[in-house]
């Protein structure tokens, strides 16, 4: 199943570093690192060796207990082949306050020395595990005197990076205004899609019925809403919080701030309010809200691209069973959170109940309507958001897990029995990280008490076969990747794939499945983690505009309607402002193409060829330092999307304090 088709986020490696991206982001390249590995007091660091895209790490850093590995790199096919780098005898690990060798490493070469064919490279392993004191540090090749970014060893490294992804939500909301108090002097922006037949009077897309509609979250680059993927994304989200509710604080400066409930469950009552407000008299939920953004400079428009400046009408789709199914079960799972919230705080009194009373209003007109489908490709919208017959089966099965947990109905429970081999997992017994969603809705059945206990047992079975796959736990303990963050394929959307294969390693530790693994299933979960913040071919953390969070290597700039390419937030660095922090790109992707009507069909002007990078490189190579829209297309690679920050967000919340 390919992700859901959206918009990107771009590269920031400079042309003085072997192995960097070629900068296409802008027509004039600019160098910029922030501060250079991070954080106010980055200028006390005693770093004067030159930075080597050959050396990579994670730019935040490691926690203390855990595994701890540098990669070494040496290029072999894909664009910076040119480029190899002879292995050193010994390397140093520094500390960067003080400029002292704290340990010492040999390198251990990956596979005997093979050349990795995902990403075109030979590659060796730099253990410093054992070090487990709280610093600043650096790998040195103490033979060419290069050494790797500055990163941090200790308890709290992504905490701040945690902070950062959430606030992506806020910068995403639609219909509100964002004043410099909360969004930033850079990113502030006045009443957005409030205007004349827009938000708060959305018209049926072939009618004249008028909603009030406004609120939600743009899905990904463009502005437009989608009920079944944003519902989606609260279940993600209300999961990353259930999971560890002490990584998630009241203090991460969104209006909601200080209110006593964590701001991670602020921002998706943000999204429930606006799933409220698709929700039919007669239970049955809205489809879809499609409204334009700016109009992009590269097509006439202004350099000032903020969402207030729409001005397009907003028209919605009709209900539809799917779009139902998604919403009843994010509404029943946001009750049960919710009325725990309200044990210590007033702030959402009565909250809990009018989600049940809306959940089961849902539940009753999607069990009545079970096969109304809208296909809003071509009418409404960027990417189709309807699913099939399997789909609309498991839309409903989820919402029947979070209604038997919150209501002990046999009456879910009864269509969970009926229906759970219809899942992947049950009916290929095939674990992976494509259906995690619908994985998870089984292992949430069987912590649900009243579950039917040879059911219970069927759905542990199979996950834990599963989980013993080469694809799975055998990519960790047989080391499959040179750069520890392994995928059985990259595909359109692949660093929501690689935040899902660590979601899927952790869930063994979430729902107390294959014990005896527990430590290689953590191992797994950090290093898909550890890939996406830089320990990668591109020595590139995957967020953007990190440079003042702790990384020299981030996305500078994003394929999206706000952050468009010659806006005034085109590029970190270049334009006035560039991105906000924390978005997550799409990632490589093989399967990049430039539109079908290049070269010579187009009505505008094509590349002399398809660009490459991405076009032609190893898998894991497959990204461009580029933002442009049609026909270049590299929404392909770079855009953001809410999916992909919620299953980020609930991995990198595992690993925070």
């Amino acid at each position: 199943m390919l992700p859901r088709p959206s918009l990107a986020a771009i590269l920031l490696v400079t042309a003085s570093l072997a192995g960097g991206l070629p900068l296409a982001c802008s027509s004039s390249p600019k160098v910029t690192f922030g501060d250079d590995d991070g954080g106010a007091d980055a200028s006390d660091f005693i770093d004067p060796q030159p930075l080597s895209a050959n050396l990579v790490v994670d730019q935040f850093g490691y926690l203390t207990g855990d595994e701890k590995i540098a990669v070494a790199r040496s290029p072999v096919t894909g664009f910076d082949r040119g480029r190899s780098y002879a292995v050193a005898a010994k390397y140093a690990l520094v500390d960067a306050r003080t400029g002292t060798t704290v340990f010492e490493m040999t390198p251990t070469a990956w596979n005997d020395g093979a050349t990795d064919p995902s990403s075109g490279d030979k590659a060796w392993w730099l253990d410093f595990s054992s070090v487990t004191s709280a610093g600043d540090y650096f790998v040195l090749d103490e033979t060419a005197n290069v050494r790797s970014d500055v990163f941090a060893i200790g308890d709290d490294v992504y905490a701040d990076v945690l902070v950062q992804a959430t606030r992506m939500y806020y910068y995403q909301r639609n219909g509100t205004a964002k004043p410099a108090q909360y969004a930033g002097a850079s990113w502030q922006d006045g009443p957005e899609h409030l205007g004349a037949k827009q938000g708060t009077a959305c018209t049926l897309y072939n009618g004249t019925t008028v909603k009030d509609l406004h609120g939600g979250w743009y899905d990904a680059g463009d502005q437009n809403l989608y009920t079944n993927w944003g519902a989606s994304d609260v279940i993600i989200l209300l999961r990353a919080y259930q999971e560890n509710p002490a990584a998630f604080g009241d203090a991460t400066n969104i209006p909601e701030s200080g209110n006593g409930v964590p701001d991670i469950l602020d921002e998706a009552k943000w999204e429930l309010d606006w799933l409220l407000r698709m929700q039919n008299a007669d239970g049955s939920v809205l489809s879809i809200v499609g409204q334009d953004g700016p109009t992009p400079p590269s097509q006439g428009g202004s350099t000032d691209t903020a969402p207030s400046t729409a001005t397009g009408p907003c028209k919605y789709g009709p209900a539809n069973s799917s779009a139902t199914s998604t919403s009843a079960a994010a509404f029943a799972y946001a009750s049960r959170i919710f009325t725990d919230i309200s044990a210590t705080s007033s702030a959402y009194a009565g909250y809990s109940k009018a989600l049940s009373a809306a959940a089961t209003s849902a539940w009753s007109w999607a069990s009545a309507n079970p096969d109304v489908v809208f296909q809003n490709s071509g009418v409404l919208g960027a990417g189709e958001q309807e699913v099939d017959d399997n789909g609309r089966i498991a839309k409903q099965l989820q919402a029947a897990v979070f209604l038997f947990s919150l209501t002990g109905d046999a009456t879910y429970r009864t269509y969970i029995d009926a229906h759970y081999q219809s899942v992947r997992l049950m009916s290929a017994s095939l674990l992976d990280m494509f259906d995690i969603e619908d994985t998870d809705t089984l292992l949430e059945y069987t912590r649900t008490t009243g579950a039917t206990a040879q059911i219970v047992a069927n759905i542990e079975t199979t996950w834990s076969s599963g989980f013993t796959s080469d694809a799975n736990l055998g990519a960790v303990t047989g080391n499959s990747d040179p750069y520890l963050g392994y995928l059985s394929t990259y595909t359109w959307g692949s660093n929501q794939n690689h935040s899902d294969q660590g979601n899927l390693f952790y869930d063994s530790l979430t729902f107390g499945l294959a014990p005896a693994s527990a430590a290689d299933a953590r191992k797994g979960a950090l290093r898909a983690l550890h890939w996406l913040h830089g320990t990668n071919p591109l020595s590139l953390v995957y967020l953007s505009n990190m440079g003042d969070h702790g990384a020299a290597q981030s996305a500078s700039c994003l394929y999206h309607s706000w952050f468009a390419k010659g806006s005034e937030w085109g590029q970190v660095g270049t334009t006035k402002y560039g991105p906000p922090p924390g978005f997550l790109s799409g990632g490589p992707n093989p399967t990049y193409a430039w539109d079908s009507c290049c070269p010579k069909s187009c009505g505008v002007a094509c590349p002399a060829s398809p660009p490459s990078p991405p076009s032609g490189e190893p898998a894991q190579k497959s990204y461009a330092n580029d933002n442009d829209d049609y026909p270049v297309d590299s929404w392909q690679i770079t855009e953001p999307d809410d999916a992909y920050q919620a299953r980020y967000v609930r991995l990198l919340s595992k690993f925070v304090r």
